[in-house]
């Protein structure tokens, strides 16, 4: 992955947890959504964290693992947003704009850990 590459995916996360932080503090005043919505948080801010810490990976193992915890942290946040805007809790155009990029940075994600992994089994 290109050094060009590495930050655009960072300025991405970054910006999706920005996108979630607002999404968050929009949602009702209530206990469902507070509890549904503090776990959106959670998760979706968590991402960017993952990938800032996989940046820094001692090894190619070490890398995979926490960009396996990013995708665990994004697939957590699709179903908080699913569940909120299947309650009306959240607008559908805000929760399906976020559930788009969680399952585009998925993908993305899904693709790098692939690709490390096929190097890793290519040098060994």
């Amino acid at each position: 992955m290109s050094n060009h590459a590495q930050e655009d995916l960072a300025r991405r996360t970054k910006r999706f947890a920005l996108d979630v932080v607002r999404a968050y503090v929009a949602l009702p005043k209530s206990t469902v959504s507070y509890v549904l919505g503090r776990q959106l948080l959670k998760s979706g801010t968590s991402v960017g964290a993952h990938y800032r810490e996989a940046r820094r990976a001692k090894s190619n193992a070490d890398f995979v693992s926490k960009i396996e915890g990013a995708l665990h942290e994004l697939d957590e946040a699709a179903y908080c947003l699913e569940l909120l805007r299947d309650t009306d809790l959240m607008k559908a155009g805000e929760a399906d704009n976020l559930t788009i990029e969680s399952n585009e940075l998925i993908s993305i994600f899904v693709s790098v850990v692939k690709g490390v992994k096929s190097a890793s089994a290519s040098a060994a």
